[in-house]
């Protein structure tokens, strides 16, 4: 063999070598190479819907291609999930979703289509909320205090409204309840709104609400706060204690909405698609927004996102557990 052919040959075989390199590590496709469809599982209008809407446009600007936001209610956030899970793993849909889907309803649902800690390629929280006790502006109770003293006496006569059984605000009031050795009357409603309008209007006796929910109303006067459920103090209220500040620990909660894909996405099409979700919750512009809004922006990774998501599913389970909730 003349040395010209064996260097052909040579040639050859590491050209083959690093195609198959560059085929193991490189997309199949220039991803998005086609329209890309944010499956919200709850209807329009909420803060979950919200958030998507937001990063649709942005991730569009930062990705290319397009990005639809596509609502799919139903079985509290279970349907949209569910068809997330049977979709293919190429990026092209991907779950916006509150915590509900992924750390609650699999404990009070039977026959969830999924399951959240297998079914799913975590890529970041987005965004985090606290919730806040509030009570009607005219109410008697003015600190975190005087409700106790009320629970403790005639906790079988408070009401406590909720959007929901098994939603954030049901949950945080149970665990409330837990730590501070007290029971009231839990009034679930349809959804937020139904309940803040029954709580404006006196009907109901004290919610806790998301923040982002009921912050118009308390600056107004309409509501009145009486501690945050968050770590620290939120900047929008910042003369309103956390609830570990006014003597109750153990209740530090966050609603959050976050982004998932179905599993077995390909590694670089998730760090792409993490990287434009960080680029994005950190635009100036958008970022303000939220804030104001209420949420804090979290953009954690995929691993610090996967220990996060276990650690929730865990808490929420020893609530509904011991508490004996169910979502009738």
């Amino acid at each position: 063999m003349t040395f010209r052919r064996r260097l052909l040959g040579a040639g050859a075989v590491l050209a083959a070598a690093l195609a198959g390199s560059f085929a193991a590590s490189a997309p199949a496709f220039a991803y998005p190479d086609k329209p890309v469809t944010l499956v919200v599982p709850f209807p329009p209008g909420g803060s979950t819907d919200a958030i998507a809407r937001a990063l649709g446009p942005k991730l569009q600007e930062k990705l290319g291609g397009t990005f639809i936001v596509d609502n799919k209610a139903g079985a509290t956030g279970t349907i949209g999930a569910g068809q997330v899970k049977r979709a293919a793993p190429d990026g092209t849909t991907l779950l916006v979703s509150s915590l509900g889907p992924l750390v609650i309803a699999p404990h009070l649902l039977k026959g969830v289509p999924y399951d959240a800690t297998k079914d799913f390629d975590l890529i970041t929280v987005a965004v985090q909320a606290p919730n806040v006790l509030v009570v009607p502006g005219s109410s008697r109770f003015k600190s975190v205090a005087d409700v106790l003293a009320e629970l403790k006496k005639n906790g079988s006569k408070m009401s406590f409204a909720s959007s929901g059984n098994g939603s954030s605000d049901h949950l945080t009031a149970e665990l409330f309840w837990l730590q501070t050795g007290t029971e009231a009357i839990h009034v679930p409603y349809k959804g937020g709104a139904p309940a803040i309008t029954d709580l404006l209007g006196g009907s109901v006796d004290a919610s806790f609400q998301n923040i982002n929910a009921v912050l118009q109303h308390i600056h107004a006067g309409k509501l009145r706060a009486l501690a945050i459920t968050g770590a620290s103090r939120s900047s929008l209220l910042p003369n309103v204690p956390t609830l570990t500040e006014s003597g109750v620990k153990g209740v530090d909660v966050y609603s959050w909405q976050a982004v998932a894909a179905p599993k077995g996405l390909a590694a670089d099409v998730k760090a792409k698609l993490y990287g434009a979700l960080v680029a994005a919750l950190n635009d100036p512009v958008l970022k303000t927004k939220l804030v104001e809004q209420g949420f804090e922006i979290v953009a954690n990774t995929p691993e610090q996102f996967t220990k996060f998501q276990a650690a929730e599913y865990a808490r929420w389970k020893t609530v509904i557990e011991t508490r004996k909730i169910t979502a009738d």
